[in-house]
């Protein structure tokens, strides 16, 4: 019994690892995705974005980059701020989808060996600026392994170089 539990919580090192890696690769997604942008209001051109991400109640150095968007992809933030939601080893559902110019909520449920929960919510304020959260929660057995929340300004700066 004592050498079941020294294993136990090995396990459970190894599930969250994976869990991270996967909810990397979600971010991935998320974060690339959201970086095409958007509607009606905003504007083409190179954005700053900057990002701060808290997973599992750490919080994790304030990244920045920039990101060029062309005409076509200013033009639709439901398109371009959404993910894609394939995958190979669970079934995946969106389950809640608005879209207006001024803002985007959209919401995906996963179930497999990881059971994920990502959701982004988008508020287009002017033509030269958004803000975004990005929140992710997955479990494995009913034990939450992953918490992550991703806090997204885009700033426009200028014409692409």
């Amino acid at each position: 019994m004592r050498c079941r539990s020294r294993l136990q919580p090995a396990r459970f090192r190894a599930a969250r690892q994976s869990a991270a890696s996967v909810l990397i690769a979600w971010l991935a997604v998320c974060c690339v995705t959201s970086q095409r942008a958007a509607a009606d209001g905003i504007a083409p051109g190179e954005w700053k974005l900057t990002e701060t991400i808290v997973m599992n109640g750490n919080k994790t150095p304030v990244q920045t980059r920039t990101r060029c968007l062309s005409p076509e992809q200013a033009a639709d933030t439901a398109a371009t701020f959404s993910p894609e939601y394939r995958t190979v080893n669970s079934d995946c559902e969106r389950v809640e989808f608005n879209s207006s110019a001024t803002a985007l909520r959209w919401r995906i449920r996963c179930t497999g060996q990881l059971d994920m929960d990502v959701a982004g919510d988008f508020t287009f304020d002017t033509r030269r600026h958004y803000s975004a959260t990005i929140v992710s929660k997955g479990a494995t057995a009913g034990r939450e392994v992953v918490n992550t929340t991703v806090s997204i300004e885009g700033e426009h700066v200028g014409e692409c170089r």
